[in-house]
This record gives C-alpha cells, structure tokens and sequence, in this order.
C-alpha cells in the first residue's frame, strides 16, 4: 500500500471505476515485464547500483552520470518526499478526527519522520534490516484489515457501485499516462532487487522467481484493494477522502477504524526506509566508480553505515517536502524515472546486439522488454502533452547533468581552486562524520 495517492489518482484519471480496474491490472503486467527485463540485465551484469550500473554499461558514463544527477537532485529526494507526506498525513489522522488536519502540522510531522529515518540508517545496518521484517508484517496486516471485510461486503451482493462500471464519458485519452503514472509508482519496487545483485544467492534462480512471485502477490493485493473499496464507496466518495483507507474504516468498522491510519503510516514508513536503504547503496556504487565525492563510498568507522551516503538526501528531501504538494511531485518524478527506466531496458536490447556473447543465465524473449520499453516511452512523452509544466521542470533538471558531469568528471585537469575545494570538502565531510573508506 504505497499510500492513498494511486488509488485516487488511477480512478480521477482514467474516468471510471471499471477502467480504473483495468488500470491497476496492465500496470501490475507492465511492472513484471520491467522486472524481468531487469532480471535479465542483474543476472548477467553482477554489480550491486540498479539503474545507475546497467546504463554504465549500455550507453558508457555521460549517460549514467546524467541519470545519476537526475537521481540526486529530483528524483529521490520527491519519491521520498513523496512517501513521506503521505505518512505524515495518516500519523495525524487519528489526533485531528474528524476535522481537517493543518497542511503545516503534515509537513512537520513528515520532516520528523524523515529525520528519524534517516537517523536510523545511519546508526545501524541490522536494526533498519530488522526494522523493515516488522514494517512489512504491518503493511501486510493493513492490506487484510482493508480486503477481507471489503470481501465479505462483496459475496453480501454489495455491487451497486460496479453496475456502470464502464461508463466512459468521463474518460480522457490524456488522462491515461497519469493514471499510468499513478499505477506504476504503487508498484514502483520491483527494480530494488538489482540495487543489491552482489548480496543475493544464487542470482540465475533466484531473481526471476522472486520477482514472478512478489508481482503476482502485489497485483492480486492492489486489485482486491480496489474492489474492497468500491464495495462501500462511489467513486464520487472516494475522490472527496483526504485519506481513503480511513473514510473506507469509518464506514465498515465504526470506532475501531482508529487503527487503520497508524498501519497505513507504518506502512509508508516502511517503504520510506526501504528505498533509503536501497539508494544508499546506489550512491555507494556510484563513488566507487570515481563519479560522486569519495567521501560517499565510505563506511562509519564503528557502525559501517554508508553515513555520507544517507545523509546526502536529506537538505533536498525536506526542501521538496515544504515547497511542492504531492500531485504535482508524483507527475514531475514520475516523467524522469521511467524515461530513465525506459532507457535502462532499451539498453538491454542494444546489449543484446552490440555483446550477444555476455553470459546471460536468465534471458527473457525479445517482445517483453520491447513492449515494456515502447511503453515507457509512450508514457512519458504522452505526459509532456498533458502536464507540460512539471515534466518540463523534470526534464530541464536532468539537461543540467550535462554541464556537471563536463564540469566534473570529464575534465582531467580541474581548475586548481575546483579541485582543492572539493579535496578540502572530502576531507571536512569524512572528519565531521567519522567515515573511511570501505576497504
């Protein structure tokens, strides 16, 4: 349950509740083609680094240094943004029932949570390991607390609100990649896996069977979700909630629904935790291939935790939190990730071509990443039409990677005063957070 804005958003963009069904379901498909596709590229590139790694690989280091700078600078700071204010909107939910609760009061609660997080990180690698074991059960115990009464209102004969299901009038073709959009962010996970290829046994096996299993687990979720739903809501109802799960509690179980929004917090905390600790290792990568600051690359001296690495989101992080609101986040970080995402697979067609005598234990057929990848594209230039201005500010941001990486990477021989201020910054950095390198 990556919160409450793909289900509103999926169901206000494409229309209808009956499409907005379908929505969740090409989106689940889609999903395990990109994550078959990545399958493939984590079986026969063995590096740890996601994204960054495969197009590192395909397209050479201008390419992925742009993606990593988009990373850096937009796309994770708003996914965590993101994922943040939802859970500082649900952890408050049960102190301001049933008034409205002060956007100020959203954003602080969401800045102490990110804080905490990165806290925790940053203190230890078995803790947060720990830590995400019991956030999962709780997601978990959220989803069954919303499906199983949703279920049982269904076999009732509770259908009145599947009756026009596919009334089409509402429907815009427009609307479609933000519903998509909407769809694959609720989804967006499947490409954690290949962030710690170097740390999974037995890779060939294991990956493509982690990933069939977990894509079936989430779409059937996500779909009996939405059905749950609509079996006490119009979709009228569903589009006025501030947060669904909790308007879907209040109807089905009275006093007790006090619950639902503190599992949904914890649930979003999860996941806020879960990509922090992904990330980190991406950013890890990424200095050791000399295109971030050293000091990124190295480990705390008495935890082992990538400190610098962990630290580096957060300035960025509640910038985004305190200047954008989520709809427009979602759109703008939707739009960089999968023309990113679409490259990375589109990589793995041109590897196929230009290395056809890379081992590659595991090897989907051609149509999957094809199809993936078509889609991806068609996505995100469909969304310049439909939301120019965030995807335009998306896209601006990641043009400006290519003065960077000239400014520095390419250039050997940096102007002196660059490079003593960038040594004087390693060194000030790894004295201030007490970090080697991790060798």
């Amino acid at each position: 349950m990556e919160c409450e804005m793909p289900f509103k958003g999926i169901l206000k963009h494409s229309g209808s509740i009956g499409m907005s069904l379908v929505v969740w379901i090409a989106c689940g498909l889609l999903s395990l083609f990109g994550a078959l596709s990545y399958a493939e590229l984590g079986t026969c590139i063995k590096k740890s680094g996601g994204h960054y790694t495969y197009i590192l690989e395909a397209f050479g280091p201008q390419m992925a240094f742009i993606r990593l700078w988009a990373d850096l600078i937009a796309i994770r700071p708003a996914a965590m943004a993101v994922i943040s204010l939802a859970f500082g909107q649900y952890i408050l939910e049960p102190l301001f029932m049933p008034c409205d609760i002060p956007p100020m009061a959203v954003k602080l609660a969401t800045a102490i949570g990110i804080t905490s997080v990165m806290y925790l990180n940053s203190m230890s690698v078995t803790w947060t390991a720990r830590i995400q074991i019991i956030l999962t059960f709780s997601k978990l115990l959220a989803i069954s607390i919303i499906i199983v009464p949703g279920m049982y209102q269904l076999f009732k004969g509770e259908t009145r609100n599947f009756e026009n299901a596919f009334e089409l009038s509402n429907m815009k073709l427009s609307g479609m990649p933000l519903a998509f959009y909407s769809g694959m962010y609720a989804y967006a996970g499947w490409f954690y896996l290949n962030f710690v290829t170097e740390e999974v046994d037995n890779p060939e096996r294991t990956m493509p069977l982690a990933i069939c299993i977990s894509m079936a687990i989430v779409t059937s979720c996500y779909v009996l979700t939405n059905v749950a739903y609509y079996t006490v809501m119009t979709a009228e109802e569903l589009l006025a909630s501030e947060a669904v799960a909790v308007t879907f509690a209040e109807k089905m179980m009275g006093n007790f629904s006090i619950a639902v929004p503190f599992f949904v917090a914890l649930s979003c905390y999860g996941s806020m935790n879960g990509g922090l600790f992904a990330l980190s290792r991406m950013f890890f990568v990424a200095s050791r291939e000399g295109q971030l600051p050293e000091v990124l690359s190295m480990i705390h001296v008495r935890r082992h935790t990538p400190l610098a690495a962990v630290l580096i989101l957060y300035p960025m992080t509640i910038l985004q939190v305190f200047v954008g609101d989520i709809y427009s986040l979602l759109n703008f970080m939707s739009f960089l990730r999968w023309l990113f995402i679409g490259v990375v697979v589109l990589g793995l067609i041109y590897l196929r071509y230009t290395k056809p005598d890379l081992p590659r234990p595991f090897k989907v057929p051609l149509f999957i990443p094809v199809v993936f990848c078509l889609t991806c594209f068609f996505m995100v230039f469909l969304s310049l039409y439909s939301d120019p201005v965030n995807t335009g500010i998306g896209f601006a941001i990641s043009l400006t990677g290519i003065p960077a990486y000239y400014i520095f990477i390419y250039f050997n021989h940096r102007p002196k005063w660059l490079q003593r201020a960038l040594d004087s910054f390693n060194r000030t950095l790894q004295i201030i957070l007490v970090v080697v390198p991790a060798e």
